[in-house]
């Protein structure tokens, strides 16, 4: 077998196991189902600066933070991941969605998307 053969078969096989590795992940990921109790006991970083109405952080920026009670748990996930990743550029955000595992993301997504503004004890989360 010639050189340019042996590393386009590396090439194709590094990329098959690329995308299974992709679709294991995203399968796993698809598994996970939040419980907003346990969430409940997980926002003890959040609360910081997104239960305060009309806070601003001055890190990185000027920056208002949101209200994100009742904001779909999809989304709260996706943003968390995004910060996780550093697609997201917010040093707070970063080190918080760091310390965070998948679940805890989706178990803080569930509490967070059943809150209204009658939800008890803090009516601003």
């Amino acid at each position: 077998m010639k050189k340019s053969q042996a590393t386009a078969s590396n090439k194709i096989i590094f990329s098959l196991s690329l995308i299974l590795s992709t679709i294991t992940f995203s399968t796993q990921a698809a598994e996970i189902q939040g419980n907003p109790e346990k969430g409940a006991s997980k926002v003890r970083l959040c609360v910081g600066c997104h239960a305060i109405p009309g806070y601003r952080s001055s890190v990185p920026e000027i920056y208002t933070v949101p209200m994100i009670g009742g904001q779909s748990s999809g989304y709260i996930v996706s943003a968390l991941q995004a910060y996780k990743k550093g697609e997201r550029k917010h040093p707070t955000m970063r080190s918080v969605s760091g310390s965070l595992s998948d679940q805890d993301m989706a178990d803080i997504a569930e509490y967070y998307a059943l809150q209204t503004a009658s939800t008890t004890p803090n009516k601003l989360k």
